[in-house]
């Protein structure tokens, strides 16, 4: 014999649950998959490296801003990028996965562009961490133009939590890509801008939302 169960929580709250661990379950697989990339790279003797960022060689281009946030230089590299990727990519997705996405995007592109125009001479720039700048950025910056508190207060709590990494956008420690840390940083701010202000619009009079619901 089966008993009903009655499920007393409003549907916003079992959509913000169920929007929690499709989130939750997305940025985990992706973080995965880091590693796993990681061992192929590892058994392949590091070669996979080479398909990173050659600044100002036009020859691969593409592909190196298309994969090198997808690659690091050892385990010790994308150990440090994994944490922050799944908490900020988390926040990112719970807040409104559809706009995350799209300043995702944003922010692999102007991190790739700016790290192949700016990046040292005769360097290979590889790993997540300009995309990690621009996910934190883009998440402290867009309450300002989102104008919702739920959005500052998240802003305000990741700068407390992360902001001393920030500085990694000056110039300093040997072998580490400020470049890639500057301009991904730059994109999280062009990505608050242009997709706070249309969030902003979309939700003018006359617009709804229901609470909990994926936002694109």
């Amino acid at each position: 014999m089966t008993v009903p169960i009655n499920d007393e929580r409003s549907p916003a709250r079992r959509a913000a649950g169920s929007t929690a661990v499709r989130s939750a379950i997305v940025v985990a697989v992706f973080v995965a998959a880091l590693w796993g990339i990681e061992v192929v790279d590892t058994l392949a003797g590091n070669s996979l490296d080479q398909w990173g960022i050659h600044p100002r060689d036009g020859g691969e281009a593409v592909r190196g801003i298309a994969l090198a946030p997808l690659l690091h230089g050892g385990w010790e590299h994308l150990a440090a990028n994994s944490v922050p990727a799944l908490i900020l990519g988390f926040v990112g997705l719970v807040a409104g996965a559809g706009r995350f996405l799209l300043a995702t995007v944003l922010i692999w592109v102007v991190s790739g562009v700016g790290v192949w125009f700016t990046g040292g001479a005769n360097t290979v720039v590889i790993g997540l961490s300009g995309v990690l700048f621009g996910w934190m950025t883009y998440l402290v910056a867009r309450g300002l133009f989102t104008r919702k508190p739920v959005d500052l207060i998240v802003g305000v709590v990741l700068m407390l939590l992360y902001g001393g990494m920030l500085w990694g956008v000056l110039p300093g420690q040997q072998g580490v890509s400020w470049q890639a840390h500057l301009w991904g940083a730059v994109g999280g701010v062009l990505a608050a801008v242009l997709l706070g202000r249309r969030s902003r619009a979309k939700s003018g009079p006359g617009n709804s939302r229901q609470v909990g619901a994926i936002a694109s």
